[in-house]
């Protein structure tokens, strides 16, 4: 949730450190903060604010560094050995006592934490009780008071001192530590929190994600729960495990660059991933087919399942496990499971999974869904399948993300890397593996046709072009977000895939313009939600009316809506001439290529985005950094 970063070397930390803050400004923008230390006074000095209207939280931090900083405006020297952190609030609200990097009683110690101390509480009263004194709410205070503790006992030991504290904790959590007696090395540690760590020529460096990484180097290597590792100022560090003992890790490659991680002219975040869907679809179907002249029969290319055709055969039932976004996905991907493999999907939302005794077990094929591959619920859910005896099969865009050494089998989207807190690109990716997925389970146990299965993935290929003609001309939407800015609140309907599309449609509105909305399947609106229109208190109501197998139960929708004085934005398929004809009485129409019904979400949920972001944009609202959320839910 949280953003951190941490660095030491020889060269200024202050620019390193406040770059790699700016890169991580989408994973938590309350407060931010910096702790460095000092080489003229040989103390660490704390400069922190909290954010500030209509300002972006490390430009604020910026400002406060050469005026705060004991440092400040002295070229001689430079600051090798600095913590940094942007805050995403859990306890307490957001203030500067509140903000990171908290210190301990002697001034000597920083620290910066990503995560939740569960049983911070009782650590926090029984340090009280022995005269520690706290200035915040904040659960990760505890932390630098054990750390001071741990630092006596163990005979000035910082690494020792820290891996006592670490043995306290309970929950999730990244940490970065200074100490002010240690000034060539950091200490990190992590348990259920991302921590990448990555070296150069000029020091070592760790974060809480890798956009504040790849501008120094792309290989990372990704800590294991209560692991440490020694961040050196030669550029070198060392791992250990929770025994101490020390280990060469794996260190992986990141794909994406830096360019990645910066706007390319776009105005927002979200407006360049919304405009990068169609490479992004190529990019998650190249390679997946294998035509009939190439091989016996055609198929799909699943190489990363390491499960076999026969076991695939033999599940009976498939569960899928998401959250927010990537539970759309999944809800889509249920449906055209169910329609072309037979067999029995339910999608769980991963926060109650645990909660509720599910039913899962060796014939169980369980599919996790997370975009950063680090959410906590989601990660929990793993878990409980892998002891049911599941196979858990983990959809990721993160290679080296905690899912992909929990589940058994990680499949990769591959929509690079996503800055906005609103998923857009992700979601299309996600949409199209699982709907590639599907066909794939399909076609093994014996329930579509290989020459069903090669002309949907031929339509599938023709997508990013449609795409691409789409996002050539999005007045349409643009002049519908107009009309609908001022709206009390706003219905999603749908039915089949359209209705599952008009959720995340919903969900989308509501991250980013904080205007209400909700969606419905179309056949149960006359089963309450029609009581919600209202024409003067402004309440649209989108309706997604595609060419489907329930087209003309859609158009009776709307005209029950048109009824009751409901002004209506429909997304329908290029060339209807029934929708052009309710046009003439007044309601906007937004046009789509044409396309089946089962992909009818890949194209749909793309003037949805837009449509959400316009409204935003008109609103005066963050469309990348909308308040109280964050983009990556490493917490439960």
């Amino acid at each position: 949730m949280c953003g951190i970063v941490a660095f030491t070397g020889t060269v200024d930390a202050r620019s390193i450190l406040l770059g790699g803050l700016a890169r991580l400004e989408y994973r938590g923008y309350d407060s931010a903060g910096l702790a460095l230390l000092n080489p003229k006074t040989g103390l660490i000095d704390i400069i922190k604010k909290v954010k500030q209207p209509g300002r972006g939280m490390v430009e604020v931090l910026r400002e406060a560094v050469p005026e705060n900083s004991a440092s400040a405006g002295d070229d001689s020297f430079f600051v090798a050995t600095g913590i940094g952190h942007t805050r995403w609030a859990t306890h307490g609200v957001p203030s500067v006592a509140n903000a990171h990097p908290h210190g301990d009683c002697t001034g000597e110690i920083a620290v910066v934490h990503n995560g939740i101390v569960e049983n911070h509480t009782a650590l926090r009263e029984e340090l009280l009780a022995r005269g520690h004194e706290f200035r915040s709410q904040t659960d990760t205070e505890v932390v630098a008071h054990l750390v001071e503790e741990y630092y006596v006992a163990c005979n000035e030991d910082l690494v020792e001192a820290v891996r006592a504290a670490v043995a306290r904790l309970s929950g999730s959590f990244a940490l970065a530590i200074a100490h002010a007696k240690h000034p060539k090395e950091l200490v990190v540690a992590r348990n259920d929190s991302p921590l990448v760590l990555g070296v150069t020529d000029y020091g070592a460096i760790a974060a809480s994600d890798t956009p504040a990484i790849i501008e120094h180097t792309r290989d990372v290597v990704y800590l294991g729960d209560r692991h440490l590792a020694i961040l050196r100022a030669d550029g070198s560090y060392e791992c250990q495990d929770p025994a101490g003992i020390v280990y060469v890790p794996t260190t992986v490659r990141v794909e994406h660059s830096l360019e990645d991680a910066e706007r390319g002219g776009f105005p927002d975040f979200m407006l360049k991933e919304i405009y990068e869907q169609p490479r992004v679809l190529r990019d998650t179907i190249a390679g997946r087919f294998c035509a009939a002249n190439k091989c016996e029969q055609a198929h799909l290319n699943f190489d990363e399942l390491s499960l076999t055709q026969e076991e695939l055969r033999t599940i009976e039932r498939v569960v899928i496990v998401a959250c927010g976004t990537s539970y759309h996905a999944g809800l889509i991907g249920a449906e055209l499971m169910e329609a072309w493999a037979r067999v029995p999907v339910s999608v769980e939302v991963a926060s109650e999974f645990c909660y509720r005794n599910p039913i899962v077990n060796s014939h169980t094929l369980v599919v996790a869904i997370s975009q950063s591959g680090e959410t906590a619920d989601t990660l929990e859910a793993v878990r409980l399948a892998r002891r049911a005896g599941a196979h858990v099969l983990g959809i990721t865009n993160v290679v080296g993300s905690r899912i992909t050494l929990e589940a058994n089998t990680t499949i990769f989207i591959k929509a690079h890397l996503e800055i906005s807190v609103a998923a857009t690109k992700s979601f299309l990716a996600q949409v199209a593996l699982l709907t590639l997925l599907a066909m794939h389970l399909g076609c093994v146990r014996n329930q579509l046709a290989a020459d069903k299965m090669a002309a949907i993935f031929s339509e599938l290929l023709a997508l990013p072009e449609k795409l691409e003609s789409m996002l050539a001309d999005v007045n349409s939407i643009k002049e519908a977000a107009e009309k609908c800015k001022d709206a009390s609140t706003m219905l999603f309907i749908g039915r089949g895939v359209g209705a599952t599309t008009c959720y995340e449609g919903a969900l989308k509105l509501k991250e980013i313009s904080y205007l209400h909305a909700e969606a419905f399947a179309a056949g149960e609106i006359k089963h309450g939600p029609l009581a919600l229109i209202d024409p003067s208190a402004n309440t649209p109501v989108v309706a997604l009316a595609t060419q489907s197998a329930t087209y003309e139960k859609m158009l009776a929708n709307i005209e029950e809506v048109i009824a009751r004085g409901a002004h209506v934005v429909v997304l329908a398929t290029e060339g209807d001439e029934r929708i052009a004809k309710l046009a003439l009485q007044g309601i906007d129409v937004i046009y789509i290529p044409k396309v089946p019904e089962c992909l009818s979400p890949i194209l749909a949920s793309v003037p949805l985005q837009l449509f959400a972001r316009y409204i935003a944009v008109a609103r005066n609202c963050d469309v990348d950094q909308p308040r109280n959320l964050a983009k990556s839910v490493t917490v439960v």
